[in-house]
C-alpha cells in the first residue's frame, strides 16, 4: 500500500483544484516560503481525522476553508482526497484503489467518505 494521489480543492491556501500524483519511492515538495508546503501536511492529517485545529495551524474549522483573496471571493467549502494503491490489501477492503474525502462547509458539518460512499470518522479509523 502507498499514497497514490492527493487531491485538494479549497483547502486553505489551494483556491483551485489540485492533484499531486505520488510515486511509490521518493517523493519531495519543495518551493519558497509561503508556497503551501506544510499546507499540504495539514491536508493529509486533516483528512485522517484530526480535531484540533492547533495541530493543523488555525483556530476554528473554518480556518482549513479558503477564505479569499484581493483577487478571489471566500470558498464555502473545502475537500481533500487521499486515493491508496491498495492491491497488496493491506487496508481491510476489497479494492485495489481506496479514497478517503472529507468535506468542510462553512456551516461546521463535515462529511466522509471512502470510495465515494458517505461515512463516519468511525468508519475511516476503522480502516486504517
Amino acid at each position: 500500500m502507498y499514497l497514490k494521489r492527493l487531491e485538494m480543492y479549497g483547502f486553505k491556501s489551494f483556491a483551485d483544484k489540485i492533484e499531486i500524483d505520488l510515486c511509490p519511492n521518493i517523493n519531495g515538495v519543495v518551493g519558497p516560503n509561503g508556497s503551501g508546503k506544510s499546507n499540504i501536511i495539514d491536508a493529509v492529517r486533516w483528512v485522517l481525522g484530526e480535531q484540533s485545529m492547533k495541530s493543523l495551524r488555525g483556530d476554528t474549522s473554518l480556518d482549513v476553508i479558503f477564505s479569499g483573496s484581493e483577487s478571489r471571493k471566500a470558498l464555502n467549502s473545502a475537500s481533500i482526497t487521499l486515493v491508496f494503491n491498495n492491491e497488496d490489501r493491506t487496508l481491510p477492503i476489497d479494492f485495489n484503489e481506496v479514497s478517503i474525502k472529507r468535506m468542510a462547509f462553512r456551516t461546521g458539518e463535515n462529511e466522509y467518505y471512502i470510495n465515494n460512499e458517505r461515512v463516519r470518522l468511525k468508519d475511516i479509523a476503522d480502516l486504517l
